[in-house]
């Protein structure tokens, strides 16, 4: 009996949220809309320059499984931060969030905790900074037989292939939790990340039960600026695949199954977290037997709501939400 219904292990990060405007970004040098991995120095000089600072824990998994707890999954999160104060609050908010933390904050670590510089522009994009100190440290020792092994769904971050240790610990977690009889699946992460690991995400598609991507993310998987073909070519060769398209219709093909789940435009107050929350959704009803369409709406019910407000991770009962449109 699996004593987790998902478990997901990826990067420990603290957001570190401040509104900014276009010639700040400028200004700073910082690339509008994008993810950029910064050094210690030049993460020093982004948050010393940042303000009104928000804080709350981030990692595009960890804010997963965050919407995961709020929808009342038993959860776990594998990752690594130092024993500093970014650590123990990313340990005690997901504690709090219901999330298990199996791995303690790690005393005298070599790294501080990584922490994401987001500036977040009027028009809701946001532009992250992110400094990846320990949590980019995780590796195989940090996965336990006892977690990886008795998740009935496993969910690995993408950007743990940026170092040789992390794809250690994904491959590691991968096989625990297959040998377990779970299902194991990755999120694609950033194009870049997928430009930089493509051999590996191609056998990871044809290893793995499912797959989460963006249209860019899986146009560059295959090369291509022809989504259709990205999509069937996968589809051919895993069991799950699910494209979000920012605006338009959620493509989700299992098999000979496929649904376009149409998608509410919303003006976002704050984008940060859509594509984790709509994953937290779609695996809610993946791991409670919907249908892929279902399954797809709780992704977008999920994405919507967190776009509506600042943060990465819900403030509403995303249940009542799932209710209010009929699909629980």
């Amino acid at each position: 009996m699996s004593n987790y219904q998902v478990v997901g292990i990826g990067n420990a990060v603290v957001d570190v949220i401040s509104q900014s405007d276009d010639s700040f970004l400028d200004l700073m040098g910082i690339q509008k809309g994008i993810m950029q991995l910064v050094e210690k120095e030049r993460g020093e000089v982004l948050y010393g320059a940042m303000t009104n600072r928000v804080q709350a824990p981030g990692g595009s998994v960890a804010n997963t499984l965050a919407g995961l707890g709020n929808l009342g999954l038993t959860t776990a999160f594998i990752g690594r931060v130092n024993d500093d104060a970014l650590g123990k609050f990313h340990e005690q908010e997901m504690i709090a969030g219901g999330t298990d933390f199996p791995n303690a904050p790690v005393a005298s670590g070599e790294l501080p905790t990584s922490r994401s510089m987001i500036f977040v522009s009027p028009d809701g994009e946001r532009s992250m900074n992110t400094y990846l100190g320990i949590s980019s440290e995780v590796g195989p020792e940090d996965v336990s037989d006892d977690v990886a092994g008795q998740a009935k769904i496993l969910f690995l971050e993408g950007y743990l292939y940026d170092k040789p240790k992390g794809k250690d610990a994904f491959e590691r977690a991968a096989s625990l939790c297959k040998a377990g009889g779970g299902k194991a699946g990755i999120s694609l992460s950033d194009p870049f990340c997928v430009d930089r690991h493509r051999t590996d995400f191609r056998r990871l598609v044809r290893e793995l039960d499912y797959v989460i991507g963006n249209e860019h993310e899986w146009k560059s998987l295959y090369e291509t600026d022809d989504l259709g073909f990205a999509l069937e070519t996968a589809a051919s060769e895993s069991g799950l695949i699910v494209c979000t398209r920012s605006g338009h219709d959620v493509v989700l093909v299992q098999g000979d199954e496929q649904a376009a789940v149409p998608v509410n435009e919303i003006v976002p107050v704050d984008a940060t977290g859509a594509g984790d929350q709509f994953a937290a959704g779609f695996l809610y009803g993946y791991a409670t037997g919907q249908t892929l369409e279902v399954s797809g709406r709780m992704g977008c019910v999920a994405a919507a709501e967190v776009i509506s407000h600042f943060g990465a991770r819900p403030e509403t009962d995303l249940k009542s939400l799932f209710r209010k449109e009929g699909l629980l």
